[in-house]
């Protein structure tokens, strides 16, 4: 069956099943969403039946299309979609909505179900990693499509919701994707006008047309229930090449549903079991059976699956033709896929580094160390918010990505650090990337949506905060970031480093970019810090650990006290150090990151902090976190950092003074508590 054979019953009967599918399992899991999806039904079959291709037998083809469901709430449309096109889930896992350990969560998740391929929930990122998606295609193909072949000709398409063209995100990243010229881009507008609140005329009444259209995308207006009116609509957009497209489809949110249709409550609450039966027999579907597939509509499905396998197959023999002819284009794009990296990656990072070992900040270190990486690496791809010239993260040598201009890596965000991580996590979502974003530590802040997704997600991303702390002095607490670290280091699967100097910003670059389940932060100076002393036996696979030991009192057996420190305070831990070395014996740990360091043995992390031993932890920040991660409390603990407020603006070493981060004023105060 080819798509021109589907008449208006095939569509109708093979939507009529998606409404229902996705209200039986709300219901049975007694919670969910069930009105996107009753209301996107039509859109749904048409676009996978007729447009959308994919291939459920290799979900991660390169060329597959990409679906994104933004408005994740309606979940069991695309567990529905997936189950009628032949993905690993069965009616059972329908059956198993919400349920512990199934793989049909509440909202999607990335890695948990067969061909999802985003985790969508928080409103707009879902639309926002479509664009991610959009570019990494763009980027790609410009580096591997060859005149005879293109291995990653695909378009990105995304479901959105008046939830998600609320959020700032989604316009963040539109505007983004207008500028861009991301003609790859279908995103489908679910305008049912109705909210959790109620209308959508409580908070929002834009014109989402006008808006779309002014951010320079190709915009078509639709009912989105007409079957004829959808097809020709994507067949209009995937014709745009230029712009990216949106089709703003106005549909009746619950639709079918006698009582419930075109109101909020249908929105967040299962119908019932009335109204589930009322809404059957409404849209001339049998109302005593759950989770009921008609013949037909297996056939129609099975039919779509055929002829894609069909173009799958072809592709399969184009691609390995374009292999044989193509063999070194070939081995790049198979080494981007695997985001290989250098064996000897650390040894290259660590030789990049200045040799006079003079002070430096190490934002200006992790420039060095940042160019030496793009150099070995084919995935990494990234830029800044705007802040480049600060942050020192342009890619020298390579041009900046623009409008009908993918061939570099340096990407330019402007001031939008939500969307800047929300894209770089759609392009770890693409796959074949190591996205790298940088903007001032204290805007974390802006982005930390994004961030926490890709934690949850176990994406491979990497964050450049430069501008770490109140030492950035004059600009004040508005800029200096004080709890960041905390909220960091809280995040699981999010690794933090802050390293004190040129040889740890190598090492924890070489770590951050060989993680491959998860995001990684670094967080640096801008003021110059003295390079740290280590004798000429020292090995970096010290620092790889996440703490190790800095300086020793001479001739001491047992530290009576071990100072740990981070960043920018641990060369001023070691002047402390040596200033208490007359009164009594001191370790000084600098830990450049905690997550390294709690996943080491037991028998390492009590040797370097021994458990007789008072310990004391100087960082310029708040000190929620280190009792547990020292394992230490109590009189055996002191932590020096900014606690129970912000900082204030006045120059670096007046504020230095004022808050106790002295090599002097660190010494009387361990002094007073433990020598």
């Amino acid at each position: 069956m080819t798509n021109s054979a589907y008449t208006k019953a095939d569509l109708e009967l093979a939507a009529n099943t998606i409404r229902f599918l996705a209200a039986d399992g709300v219901e049975r899991a007694k919670s969910g969403h069930p009105g996107m999806p009753m209301g996107m039904a039509e859109i749904s079959a048409v676009l996978w039946l007729k447009h959308l291709r994919f291939n459920p037998k290799d979900p991660q083809w390169i060329a597959r299309d990409r679906f994104v469901l933004s408005n994740g709430h309606g979940s069991m449309l695309l567990y529905t979609m997936l189950h009628l096109s032949g993905y690993a889930l069965s009616l059972d896992d329908l059956k198993s909505f919400r349920q512990w350990e199934s793989k049909t969560p509440g909202h999607p998740e990335f890695g948990m179900t067969p061909g999802v391929e985003t985790t969508t929930g928080p409103l707009g990122q879902g639309m926002a990693n479509a664009v991610g998606m959009a570019l990494g295609q763009k980027l790609m193909q410009e580096r591997y499509a060859e005149a005879d072949f293109n291995p990653v000709g695909h378009r990105v398409y995304c479901f959105a919701g008046d939830g998600c063209l609320m959020e700032g995100v989604s316009s963040e990243a539109s505007s983004i994707a207008g500028h861009l010229g991301l003609g790859n881009l279908i995103c489908i507008y679910d305008d049912n006008k109705i909210s959790i609140a109620g209308s959508t005329e409580l908070a929002f009444s834009e014109d989402v047309a006008q808006r779309f259209a002014a951010y320079g995308w190709h915009v078509q207006q639709i009912d989105g229930h007409d079957f004829d009116q959808i097809d020709r609509a994507l067949r209009d957009a995937q014709a745009e090449q230029s712009r990216p497209s949106i089709i703003v489809a106005r549909t009746t949110i619950g639709r079918g549903s006698p009582r419930m249709a075109n109101t909020s409550e249908v929105h967040g609450s299962p119908l019932g079991a009335e109204e589930l039966a009322a809404s059957k027999k409404n849209m001339g579907w049998p109302a005593d059976k759950e989770f009921y597939v008609p013949a037909e509509t297996q056939a129609v499905f099975a039919a779509r699956i055929e002829a894609l396998q069909n173009c799958y197959a072809a592709w399969q023999e184009n691609f390995a033709r374009w292999q044989q002819s193509h063999p070194d284009t070939a081995k790049k794009l198979a080494a981007q896929l695997a985001l290989a990296i250098p064996a000897d990656l650390e040894a290259k990072l660590i030789s990049a580094l200045p040799a006079d070992g003079k002070p430096n900040s190490t934002r200006k270190l992790s420039s060095v160390v940042l160019q030496q990486a793009a150099a070995s690496i084919s995935a990494l791809a990234g830029g800044s918010a705007d802040l480049e010239p600060s942050t020192l993260t342009l890619i020298k040598g390579s041009p900046s990505v623009a409008r009908d201009c993918f061939k570099g890596v340096n990407i330019h965000f402007g001031v939008r650090e939500h969307a800047m991580g929300s894209i770089m996590n759609g392009l770890s979502y693409y796959g074949g990337y190591i996205p790298y974003g940088s903007t001032f530590f204290a805007f974390l802040d802006y982005m930390r949506p994004s961030v926490r997704l890709a934690a949850l997600s176990h994406l491979p991303a990497l964050y450049i905060f430069t501008h770490d702390s109140i030492f950035l002095g004059e600009d004040g607490p508005t800029h200096q970031p004080v709890e960041h670290l905390a909220i960091m280091r809280a995040t699981p699967n999010l690794f933090t480093y802050r390293p004190a100097d040129g040889l740890e910003t190598a090492v924890c670059y070489a770590h951050a970019l060989s993680r491959r389940h998860g995001p990684s932060a670094l967080i640096l100076t801008r003021q110059n810090l003295e390079q740290l002393e280590r004798s000429s036996t020292f090995s970096p696979a010290e620092i790889r650990k996440g703490a190790y030991v800095v300086f020793e009192t001479a001739g001491a057996k047992e530290p009576a006290v071990v100072i740990v420190a981070t960043g920018s305070e641990v060369a001023c831990s070691v002047q402390a150090a040596k200033i208490l070395s007359a009164k009594c014996a001191v370790r000084v740990v600098s830990m450049p990151c905690t997550n390294l360091f709690l996943e080491q043995p037991e028998s390492y992390r009590r040797a370097l902090l021994p458990q007789k031993a008072k310990k004391v932890v100087v960082e310029a920040a708040s000190p929620f976190g280190w009792a547990g991660i020292l394992g230490a409390a109590g009189d055996e603990l002191l932590v020096l950092g900014i606690e129970n407020r912000f900082g204030a603006s006045a120059p670096l070493k007046v504020l230095a003074e004022k808050f106790g981060f002295t090599a002097e004023a660190i010494a009387q105060r361990v002094s007073e508590r433990f020598c």
